[in-house]
Formats: C-alpha cells, sequence, structure tokens
C-alpha cells in the first residue's frame, strides 16, 4: 500500500487555515496537514531547515500556497520552489482570494499546478478545497523518487507550526 504524503497548506489567515482542514477534513482525506503561517516559514519546511530539520525527507503531495502573505509572499515562494530542480515537479496550487490578473498570470508563469480562488460562501469553499485535496493528494500520480536534497544552512524561522485536524499551535 502506498504511504500517504503530508499536504502543506501556506496560509497567514487563521480563519482560513481552520476553513481549509474542515473542508479536508469533511472529505475524510486521510492526508495529513501541515500548516506554515507564512513564505518563509514554507521554504524552512521544504528545505528542512531550523525548526524542520527533522522532518521526513519525503516532500508532500501538494502545496497549497497563499499569495498575500507576510515576510515572503506566495509568488517569491513560488518562484523559488519551481527554480530549484530538487522541487520543480512539486505541484503547488494557488488557493488564494485574489482575483488580480497580474497575480494570476506571475502565478502561471512561474510555473503555479493551478490556481483557485477561495469563494466567499463556505459550501462552495469547502467543495473547492474538496476537490483539490481530492485531485492533488489522492488521484495525481506523482513523478518518481521527489526527495528534495540536503541544506547545509539551517535558518530559524520565528512562526507557528500547525498539524493535522485542528488549528492549534504547538
Amino acid at each position: 500500500m502506498k504511504k500517504l504524503k503530508r499536504i502543506l497548506l501556506v496560509e497567514d489567515n487563521l480563519k482560513d487555515i481552520d476553513l481549509t482542514l474542515a473542508a479536508l477534513e469533511e472529505h475524510h482525506l486521510a492526508n495529513e496537514v501541515d500548516v506554515a503561517r507564512d513564505g518563509v516559514e514554507a521554504l524552512d519546511y521544504l528545505y528542512r531547515r531550523g525548526k524542520f530539520a527533522d522532518r521526513s525527507p519525503d516532500l508532500p503531495a501538494v502545496v497549497l500556497l497563499d499569495i498575500k502573505m507576510p515576510k515572503l509572499n506566495g509568488l517569491e515562494v513560488l518562484r523559488q520552489v519551481k527554480s530549484d530542480p530538487a522541487f520543480k515537479a512539486l505541484p503547488v496550487v494557488m488557493l488564494t482570494s485574489s482575483r488580480e490578473e497580474p497575480d494570476l498570470a506571475a502565478s502561471y508563469a512561474l510555473g503555479v499546478n493551478a490556481y483557485v480562488v477561495k469563494p466567499v460562501d463556505f459550501p462552495q469553499f469547502v467543495e473547492a478545497v474538496k476537490q483539490v485535496g481530492a485531485f492533488w493528494a489522492v488521484l495525481n500520480e506523482p513523478p518518481p523518487d521527489s526527495t528534495p536534497p540536503e541544506t547545509p544552512s539551517p535558518r530559524r524561522s520565528a512562526s507557528s507550526t500547525w498539524r493535522t485536524a485542528r488549528a492549534t499551535p504547538n
């Protein structure tokens, strides 16, 4: 049986974190969800730096990435992820409230795999997240061997990390 990969949710809004986790849980998605609260923490997670140094080397099944975040925005995270050969094949889905055409165009120019605008209506939001989660975490067949290399310079991130099912600080 294939080991379930984690989902990395990169989101700074507590309400959106709770809604996304609830939507994935409602769909009974068995994948665990790790939450990074800003772009710097997302890169620390992927490169296994700082508090993520002991994290499993397995890449997540998908990164659900917001655009408007503190420290480092989603477009900068996407730029770094897709320019690194170790992460180029990692599926990244922009899950954002931005309907701005420049954000959409920049995301696709940088190699995003999908761009989903968060619906304002809760039932529509839940349905959108369920579909995104199910496709990328269950149906999508990832490329073989997607383990990133070790990185030499760990960096600390001040943000909290959150794990699975409910958004509660460690």
